[in-house]
């Protein structure tokens, strides 16, 4: 076992080298594990502020849950596919304006649940029957009032409760809002749209902490928009000239006061003065990489009280297009977990797809299945509405629950735990800092949030290592503070 002194002697002596290739740099060196949308933000920062930096990531792409397939002959996305605020008040909305990407809006107003606005939905009962938009209408109304009702309750109440638990508690005190028949049914698809929301089950989602993040800071402006061309072009720009290195997991983290050294799965090391940890809370959560020292009680507790969910994508290319023009088709039924929706990809880019979209339990029984049989399983639940639906001559199956990159979608506010557990797993420890859409307090569960805390990783970094180095100048802006703003070319509503 090498002694404090020779670890020290080798952080100072080989910043951001494998133990293979060491060098003697003169400027500071920063390791950045991860390379989705936060730690490539992080990096690319970094890199610009003549910092050296290396990229460590575990898969054989940049991105993480951000993935842009092109098997199909164009661009869909098996992850995140949404601008969530599309504004320049959005950090993300520049680069991707920039790069003259289009967006489709798909909603015009900040909801925090529908990132679709209602006249958009086409709702089918199991017999196929579409349901009358009148009545979509009035019931997803029905549903923002026992929402206001469980803002109530919450007011009152001391102790957290579930979604679920808290519907319920309105239902009895206010017996008008129980719905029959098909309008419980469509109730219960407004429901599996929420729990898609935040890809976990109404009755694990926190009553007291749902919204918390359109609480602390208004939601952004600018409705939602799909990026038509996928997300990748935005991730390889950022990533241009970057040291990456794929395939190269994370085992292991040690800090000491002047450096890390991380060490790789086939037993390379790695030495810097610091490192950003830009993982996914789900392999976080899984132990996989071990922390030397351990990592404080608060931060321990942040990584496993904090929810992960699943959402997946089942995407159907099919030959011609067979469904209506609208952006969402919605399976509705007695339970949450019964219903269904597709979002329909030609009405945004011409392309005849229609991507199924799982979430919570739904989405973790589908996992269980092989590629072909969660395909046939979608289409089973497109012939419930469309009984002449074509066979697809394509498919693709996402697996963000099972994948050992992922271990799950993205966060949420578990029942009894507090919101601030975001910005708890935010804060750095020593030379650690810590990036990704988990640590986002009003952002969380987003790319644009998962970006904003890469840059805000990246400065407090290279803040506090130039403190150590006695270079820090103090009239030097903050990094993104003079980029020109520019908005996303948004695609009208057809």
């Amino acid at each position: 076992m090498e002694s404090r002194e020779q670890s020290n002697r080798q952080l100072r002596r080989a910043p951001c080298n494998s133990s293979v290739e060491r060098r003697h740099a003169a400027s500071p060196s920063v390791i950045v594990i991860g390379g989705g949308f936060a730690g490539i933000a992080a990096a690319r920062a970094l890199h610009d502020a003549s910092f050296q930096v290396v990229l460590l990531e575990s898969r054989d792409r940049i991105g993480g849950r951000v993935h842009t397939d092109y098997s199909f002959g164009f661009p869909v996305d098996l992850g995140a596919s949404w601008l969530h605020g599309v504004c320049k008040e959005n950090p993300l909305a520049p680069v991707i304006g920039r790069l003259g990407l289009p967006l489709y809006r798909t909603s015009g107003d900040n909801s925090v649940l529908y990132d679709h606005d209602l006249e958009s939905y086409a709702l089918f009962d199991m017999d196929g029957h579409q349901v009358p938009q009148d009545l979509v209408k009035n019931v997803g109304e029905t549903f923002e009032s026992i929402l206001k009702e469980t803002d109530i309750l919450r007011q009152e109440s001391s102790e957290d409760m579930s979604i679920s638990r808290a519907i319920s508690i309105v239902f009895e005190r206010r017996p008008e809002f129980r719905l029959e028949g098909l309008a419980h049914n469509v109730l219960q698809w407004y429901l599996c749209r929420m729990e898609g929301w935040f890809a976990a089950d109404a009755d694990t989602i926190s009553l007291k902490s749902w919204d918390q993040a359109s609480f602390l800071e208004e939601l952004l402006p600018g409705g939602h928009g799909l990026m038509v061309r996928g997300y990748l072009p935005v991730i390889n720009t950022l990533a241009k000239g970057l040291d990456i290195r794929l395939k190269h997991r994370v085992t292991k983290i040690m800090r000491r006061y002047n450096g890390v050294k991380v060490t790789v799965e086939d037993g390379r090391t790695f030495f810097a003065d610091a490192a950003v940890v830009a993982v996914p809370l789900g392999v976080l959560k899984s132990n996989s990489i071990k922390f030397e020292p351990r990592l404080p009680e608060w931060k321990e507790a942040a990584i496993a009280e904090l929810g992960v969910g699943i959402e997946n994508k089942i995407i159907l290319h099919f030959k011609n297009v067979f469904w209506p023009n609208v952006e969402f088709l919605g399976v509705v039924a007695e339970t949450s977990y019964g219903c269904s929706y597709f979002l329909n990809l030609h009405k945004a880019t011409s392309h005849s797809v229609l991507v199924y979209m799982p979430a919570g339990q739904l989405a973790r029984d589908i996992e269980k299945m092989s590629d072909e049989a969660a395909a046939n399983f979608a289409f089973i639940q497109l012939k419930k509405i469309l009984p002449d639906a074509s066979t697809p001559i394509h498919y693709l199956v996402s697996h963000w629950g099972t994948d050992v990159n992922s271990l799950g979608s993205y966060s949420y506010d578990a029942v009894g735990k507090p919101h601030d557990l975001y910005e708890h797993l935010r804060i750095p420890v020593d030379n650690l800092f810590f990036a990704g859409e988990a640590t986002s307090v009003d952002y969380p569960g987003s790319v644009h949030g998962a970006y904003s805390t890469g840059l805000m990783a990246a400065e407090d970094c290279r803040m506090r290592v130039l403190e150590r180095y006695g270079e820090l100048d103090l009239f030097q802006p903050v990094m993104g503070e003079d980029t020109p703003v520019s908005i996303p070319l948004l695609i009208s509503r057809m």
